[in-house]
């Protein structure tokens, strides 16, 4: 069975008994269907509508997680098209995170250090000579500019 995550909009202006009871009907379609309900979600609640839907503003989100096999969810989808208090739905199956990624394997730490050491400071001073030198060519190609 493949893991599925389920959300719909019910029709905001259902009462909070016929809309629990619209949540339990989803449920037992799912479980009737061979799917297994993981979690129910309904910490969402009442939103308003990024737009109107057949003329209504608010809407009360449902989050089902589930795990069902791929005909339960075409059945499921048919029910809740039919069902005229969902003003929309969407169903994602949800796939599990797979690591193609080798870890490193471990360097061991090189043995000549400190010559590496002993020969960056000498490469450090090396461009600071050159900068002078670059600096007095400047001057001398500006003036001919000015006169």
């Amino acid at each position: 069975m493949n893991r599925y995550e389920l959300t719909y909009i019910i029709d905001a202006m259902l009462e909070e008994t016929a809309r629990k009871e619209l949540i339990e009907k989803v449920s037992a379609l799912i479980a009737a269907n061979g799917g297994e309900i993981e979690k129910v979600d309904e910490t969402w609640g009442k939103r308003r509508l990024a737009y109107p839907i057949d003329h209504k503003t608010e809407g009360y989100y449902v989050l089902v997680t589930m795990s069902a096999p791929g005909e339960a969810i075409s059945e499921l989808e048919r029910n809740l098209r039919i069902n005229d208090s969902i003003l929309r739905y969407l169903s994602v199956k949800l796939e599990e995170k797979q690591s193609k990624v080798k870890p490193r394997a471990v360097r061991p730490a090189p043995a000549a250090e400190a010559p590496a050491a002993e020969e960056a400071p000498a490469a450090a001073e090396a461009p600071v000579a050159e900068a002078p030198a670059a600096e007095e060519a400047a001057p001398a190609a500006e003036t001919p500019a000015e006169e």
